[in-house]
């Protein structure tokens, strides 16, 4: 006989996985830490298999991974008949959209499509920030339903569809090129001059240092893991860095001035589940249409 997932018990490894313990998986389903660790137990008896590992916080194993992918999705498909029958504005009705995005994107362009569909569907996004080079890895592991991403390759169970190109130029104050590149910028001073780095998976600075000749190795530099402070770090003149196009030209911000090199461009693409759902539409819908209009082709 073909085991059957009850819905109740995929449900309940995805708030435990979302709240990261049992106890918050209680408190968000409103039902006792017993009766969550009671529906865990059944479900991994039920597929002789272990789906959460215990720990702080819980997280999921492979197995427990497609038990995840299978709540989202039912949960998605849920919502998009309660629209159907005109029931999406109920509070009840909202449903959870997580989405991952690098941290450029997120700083840049990427809230205002968000905001725009919030007035429009009853939808709570919770957003997962990290490289445009590993979102593609959520996507695989069930913690997203869609991503920005560097890869262009579809993920499997994912369509994947070219959004446009984010710009870096390597910028620094006027003031902090006076001090640090007097004689000009070349391989002497690069390796001198302090960069500022997003953090230790960032790989931009060092690609175009590559690109200067100069091994990123012993070059001084600071570390700032976030995309508005990054940008604000580079006007202050900590250091110099590869600032998007997008932030450089913001209106009414300290001036600053390319080092010269190359533009590093990196393409951005939008994955999603391939799942026949009019909310994930509307979603890459309201994407594709911002990326249009701010990205470069």
């Amino acid at each position: 006989m073909q085991a059957r997932i009850p819905l109740d018990a995929a449900v309940t490894v995805a708030a435990i996985v979302d709240g990261g313990s049992l106890d918050q998986a209680a408190r968000a389903l409103n039902i006792t830490p017993s009766a969550v660790s009671q529906r865990l137990k059944a479900l991994e008896e039920q597929l002789g298999r272990v789906l959460i590992v215990r720990g702080r916080p819980a997280r999921p194993t492979s197995a427990g991974e497609a038990i995840v992918r299978l709540a989202r999705q039912l949960a998605l498909l849920e919502h998009d008949a309660l629209s159907g029958f005109g029931l999406d504005d109920a509070e009840d009705a909202r449903v959870s959209v997580p989405l991952a995005v690098n941290a450029d994107s997120m700083a840049t362009w990427f809230l205002s499509p968000l905001a725009r569909l919030a007035e429009r569907h009853g939808i709570d996004f919770d957003l997962h920030r990290d490289d445009q080079n590993f979102t593609a890895r959520l996507l695989e592991a069930g913690t997203v339903m869609a991503a920005v991403t560097s890869e262009d390759n579809p993920v499997a169970g994912c369509t994947v569809t070219a959004l446009g190109v984010l710009s870096y130029r390597a910028m620094a104050t006027p003031a902090f090129i006076s001090r640090w590149f007097p004689d000009g910028v070349n391989r002497t001073t690069l390796r001198r001059a302090p960069f500022v780095d997003f953090d230790r998976r960032d790989s931009l600075q060092h690609a175009w240092l590559a690109s200067q000749g100069v091994d990123e190795h012993g070059v001084p530099r600071h570390y700032v893991p976030a995309s508005h402070d990054y940008a604000q770090a580079v006007r202050l003149g900590l250091g110099w860095g590869m600032v998007p196009s997008l932030q450089a030209e913001e209106p009414g911000t300290p001036g600053l001035e390319h080092l010269g090199g190359r533009t590093v461009r990196v393409p951005l693409y939008w994955q999603q589940w391939n799942l026949r759902s009019e909310l994930l539409d509307a979603i890459a819908a309201e994407i594709a249409v911002e990326a249009r209009q701010v990205l470069e082709r």
